[in-house]
């Protein structure tokens, strides 16, 4: 009997895995448009306030977390790259639409009809509407001279390439290798209310194979440098810029190869990253590779650009490599 019984689990994992379905209940969406209607809470998770610096006094970012519950965070001065940074208050708050609370009871939250009421001690400080920004870079063309390693009609540059509609999955690496650039990337993670952490979408963009800039739903956490933005086992970036699941963000990356002579290195790689058009890292030294880079060896020798899968299905487009 036991084959049946291997053969139905088959079946079953396969038909849920065309739902969007995990093991276990969870849940996983490539599209926004499926995800509105698979899921009321994808409506109502993302950014509340205002997409200009000093436009709104406070921000707010709702997380869902599935089955209808949500973290929110308040965030004073306003959304990142808009008004907050890690100098001013960033208040987490949990619950169902109809009651958002901090921890020490003391910040409040109501979400209703598009909109969001922040509370402190009972006092209003303000009612934010939701929005959906978009990366000042979206869509850049590639300049004269890049290499554009994806644009959707093939996937010629890649090594085991996977294609999702137009989109260039994750765990994939290109065929030609780069010392210094620029690089313009843009990246989707997926909507996984169920999972946590690591669990979100994980992926990463390693260049030269070496040093990974961090993939992941990390929408509205602290900024770690284990989250999307840091540079992995080095450092955090400046600010968590990662918008909402299923929304397209843009990595802008100028990157110096090390220096060598007679075989010993004589000055570090280095890296610049924009995040949705914000600097996150400036000039920032890579002082060895990062944790699981496929390239282990620290050289002067060009290498490829690697996006890692993890198991998860992030989708890239719009790749292109400008060579220095």
């Amino acid at each position: 009997m036991k084959k049946p019984i291997l053969i139905i689990i088959s079946i079953l994992f396969t038909f849920n895995a065309v739902l969007g379905i995990k093991p276990g209940g969870k849940k996983e969406w490539l599209d926004y448009e499926d995800a509105l209607l698979g899921d009321p809470d994808f409506s109502i998770l993302g950014e509340y306030g205002s997409a200009k610096e000093g436009g709104a006094k406070w921000g707010a970012q709702v997380v869902a977390m599935g089955d209808g519950k949500f973290d929110g965070y308040i965030l004073e001065g306003g959304l990142p790259g808009a008004g907050w940074d890690r100098s001013k208050k960033r208040v987490k708050t949990s619950g169902t639409t109809d009651a958002l609370k901090s921890k020490d009871g003391k910040f409040t939250a109501v979400i209703k009809d598009g909109k969001i009421t922040i509370s402190e001690e009972g006092k209003k400080l303000a009612t934010l509407s939701h929005i959906e920004r978009e990366s000042p870079t979206l869509g850049k063309k590639a300049p004269k001279g890049a290499v554009v390693l994806f644009d959707g009609s093939n996937t010629d540059e890649w090594i085991n390439p996977r294609l999702y509609k137009d989109r260039l999955m994750a765990e994939t690496k290109s065929k030609r290798k780069f010392r210094d650039y620029t690089c313009h990337i843009e990246v989707m993670t997926t909507y996984e209310p169920f999972d946590r952490g690591q669990g979100r979408s994980n992926s990463g963009v390693y260049h030269q194979g070496r040093f990974e800039t961090q993939v992941l739903d990390s929408f509205g956490l602290e900024g770690r440098m284990n989250e999307f933005g840091g540079i992995y086992s080095i450092a955090a970036p400046r600010l968590n810029m990662c918008f909402p699941p299923l929304r397209w963000q843009t990595y802008d990356v100028d990157f110096t190869a090390a220096k060598f002579k007679d075989g010993k290195k004589t000055k570090n790689a280095f890296i610049t990253v924009r995040h949705n058009g914000v600097v996150i890292h400036e000039n920032q030294e890579l002082d060895h590779t990062t944790t699981a880079a496929p390239n282990r060896k620290y050289d002067d020798t060009p290498g490829f650009l690697y996006f890692q899968g993890h198991g998860n299905k992030v989708m890239y487009r719009n790749v292109w490599v400008l060579e220095k």
